[in-house]
């Protein structure tokens, strides 16, 4: 499943053309500045005011793949050990943008307490960043927390 949600991502859209061939110019659709794969920078989690900060950009790689209407995310080690053990996960689902309200419906999870549920998030794309911010409340795994994740438009 999710290597169909993976080239459903990467699958170019045709170009709108009318009549004559020439290129239609449609209203701007906040979900186009979202849409692409994303490189992870830094995952801050804070929980009960204490603020951890994960620097994605050493040992490990995080990308998330958002298309017109679902996400997927893989992560991995960059360094893996000769016996297999390499942390791998990935997921996705369904999601919608309101405005810059983003609510992902995690459907595809290796942990399925975590699978059902939404997430929303507050985004912002500023050039080629995207920040997400938001609320992760998961009672089976004991998780309330805040993070944010500040991501790079991959080319």
């Amino acid at each position: 499943m999710l290597a169909v949600i993976l080239f459903t991502a990467c699958q170019s859209q045709p170009a709108n053309n009318d009549v004559a061939g020439a290129e239609v110019k449609t209203p701007a659709d906040p979900k186009t500045n979202l849409i692409g794969t994303w490189r992870l920078l830094t995952h801050t989690t804070i929980k009960k005011g204490i603020s951890t900060v994960d620097d994605y950009t050493k040992g490990k790689q995080f990308i998330k793949i958002i298309n017109g209407d679902h996400f997927a995310f893989l992560s991995h080690d960059l360094d893996p050990k000769k016996d297999s053990s390499n942390h791998f996960d990935g997921g996705g689902g369904a999601y919608t943008l309101v405005g810059d309200q983003y609510t992902e419906h995690l459907d595809f999870y290796s942990d399925h307490n975590w699978e059902g549920k939404p997430f929303t998030f507050t985004v912002t794309i500023s050039n080629d960043t995207l920040t997400q911010r938001g609320k992760e409340k998961v009672e089976k795994e004991n998780i309330n927390q805040e993070i944010i994740e500040r991501y790079v438009r991959e080319k």
